[in-house]
């Protein structure tokens, strides 16, 4: 008889993937695009949302699925319209999505 895979019992980002995250939100606040985040470790999934204003919903939400990590990739960033913007198994890449907000052309 074949035991279940063993999850814990909430994901939660780790020390290195929130650096990560921290350090894009850092730049970005510093460009005036985002002013709040949250963080929420559920069963199973961890999310970093981040918010343009308090009061309104996340503009973006960044996810840690470990049960998706054999398949797409445990790692992906959602827009405020629900579409998936990028997915995939390092968190480093999957962030580029968002980095690339920060790129303005200069007159």
């Amino acid at each position: 008889m074949n035991a279940p895979a063993q999850f814990p019992e909430t994901v939660n980002f780790h020390r290195t993937e929130l650096s990560l995250i921290l350090s894009l939100y850092g730049r970005m606040v510093a460009a005036g695009e985002w002013r709040d985040y949250g963080i929420s470790g559920l069963r199973d999934v961890a999310i970093f949302s981040v918010f343009r204003r308090t009061a309104e919903q996340p503009i973006y939400r960044i996810e840690k699925r470990p049960k998706m990590a054999a398949r797409q990739g445990m790692y992906c960033v959602i827009g405020m319209d629900g579409r998936i913007l990028r997915r995939g198994h390092d968190l480093r890449a999957v962030l580029r999505v968002l980095e690339r907000k920060l790129i303005r052309s200069v007159d």
